[in-house]
């Protein structure tokens, strides 16, 4: 490396972010780019380990101790060719990968892991100032068609990778604009959506097309599933007009809470909410945006579904927001010699926790209360604590007797995670599925991401259910390069 002691005299310096109390007031990202100085010097920290677990805690294997170099020797132009040729779109990771790769940086077991991710961001950012990222057209078309069904990061990726190396491919997405929970489940103030347009224009350049507003199936079941979708192509058309199609749709069937009071006005799914201020975001005019202003708000669940809720309700001026968890409250700092180099079990704050919520771990809900007119107007819980069962070995949950207490609440939102993709999509193609309702895909051996139906591959959430984009992205690359090989009989992508 560039700086052998780097590690021993330079501290890890974080980006910054603007005051709470201002970025609250816009939908604009607020985190501010390490300057270039400071981008070498956290460069600097990289050991030149030997054994770099950060490439194998990073699901697309980052080459991160060679882009942190670069980054030292200020090579920010080799720096972009290194991290492009494993990820697609670092912006996208940049911006919203929580960094298993630090939780695996040999200097984190006693210090302060690398600003990996910060690196990454300030690698990208420049790159497009620079006009580095530019359409990588592919030399001769294969005359072979694939569709890609989905345009979420597992099918922008797999996209990419498949134009790359001539083939026509059409990317189908039912909502009005490409991006999935890209688009429609971040906020835009963890990430813009001009950096999707911008590779959407990359990728109509290397000759993919994008349409929208169109729903792969029989017919639109789910409700709320394609609601703005114009047209529906059913699967036998499709595997009429193309030589492959990819699944890449997201992990969208929101787990549920069904106790008294579920149907009350004001209790609703996290994807309920967080896509409309999006979508108003977007210049979108809507008439019953479900808004947080001045109201008590709900968050259940503690991830970063949660998280994005707390965010939106403080932008749109909620009274109070409180965040329960059923899940014991994390420890302050992780045991390092346990758990070393794998993702680590913590107490996390997140920017939207800074911004202002009240959170409380081990807490069960019991009921929804009504208002007398329907409304929500708190929610009853109790303490709860989690026990083993000596029959099973398995932890058990058990209310704590005498804990019960209220919520002041006028707006709910569950936030309790994703069980599996749409069936309706699965079931039309004949899709099997496993025991958690994705797609049933392997990832080993021959015939990689390839489903029971011949031509169909499967990939991202829809395979592996909901997971982080940084998976995603590596899935569709890898599915892409299945596919090509079985097109072609041979593939030059990498896996």
């Amino acid at each position: 490396m560039g700086k052998v002691t780097g590690f021993m005299e330079f501290e890890r310096q974080s980006e910054g972010y603007e005051d709470p109390k201002a970025r609250v007031k816009h939908y604009k990202e607020f985190v501010i780019t390490l300057k270039d100085d400071e981008a070498k010097i956290q460069g600097a920290r990289c050991m030149d380990c030997g054994i770099p677990f950060c490439n194998n805690g990073c699901p697309v294997n980052n080459i991160i101790p060679d882009f942190n170099d670069l980054v030292f020797k200020q090579d920010w132009k080799a720096a972009i060719d290194t991290l492009h040729s494993t990820n697609n779109f670092p912006e996208f990771t940049g911006r919203i990968c929580p960094a298993p790769c630090e939780a695996a940086c040999t200097l984190g077991i006693n210090e302060d892991p690398v600003g990996i991710k910060s690196i990454e961001h300030a690698i990208i950012d420049k790159a497009w100032e620079n006009n580095w990222v530019v359409p990588q057209v592919a030399a001769q078309k294969t005359g072979k068609k694939v569709a890609v069904v989905g345009s979420g990061p597992a099918g922008m990726a797999a996209a990419q990778q498949l134009a790359r190396v001539g083939h026509t491919v059409t990317v189908f997405e039912k909502n009005d604009r490409v991006g999935g929970l890209l688009r429609y489940g971040i906020p835009d103030f963890k990430m813009e959506k001009s950096h999707i347009d911008r590779r959407v224009t990359q990728m109509e350049a290397e000759g993919v097309e994008f349409r929208t507003g169109v729903f792969i199936g029989e017919k639109l079941t789910e409700k709320g599933i394609a609601n703005l979708a114009k047209k529906t192509v059913t699967p036998k058309e499709l595997l009429k007009d193309f030589d492959a199609v990819i699944l890449t749709g997201g992990s969208e069937v929101p787990r549920d809470l069904p106790v008294p009071g579920r149907e009350l006005n004001g209790v609703h799914y996290a994807m309920e909410f967080l896509p409309l201020q999006n979508r108003v975001n977007a210049g979108d005019k809507l008439k019953d945006q479900i808004m947080a202003t001045k109201k008590n708000v709900l968050v259940i669940g503690g991830g970063d579904t949660g998280s994005d809720c707390v965010g939106t309700s403080n932008r749109h001026g909620a009274k109070q927001v409180v965040q329960i968890e059923v899940m014991p409250q994390p420890p302050e700092q992780e045991n390092k010699p346990l758990v070393w180099p794998y993702w680590p079990m913590k107490m996390r704050t997140s920017s939207s926790h800074e911004e202002g919520v009240h959170r409380d771990f081990a807490v069960t809900t019991k009921e929804f209360i009504n208002d007398g007119k329907g409304n929500v107007k708190a929610a009853k819980c109790a303490k709860v604590e989690w026990v083993k069962d000596e029959a099973t070995g398995q932890m058990k949950m058990q209310e704590v007797a005498g804990s019960e207490f209220e919520i002041p609440a006028d707006l709910v939102l569950f936030a309790m995670g994703f069980t599996n993709p749409a069936g309706s999509i699965l079931d039309a193609f004949g899709v099997q599925k496993d025991n958690r309702g994705n797609a049933k895909a392997s990832t080993d051996g021959e015939g990689c991401y390839k489903t029971n139906v011949d031509k169909v591959y499967a990939a991202g959430d829809m395979r592996r259910g909901q997971s982080l984009v940084v998976w995603a992205i590596r899935e569709g690359r890898q599915a892409a390069r299945e596919v090509d090989q079985y097109l072609m009989g041979a593939t030059v992508l990498p896996r």
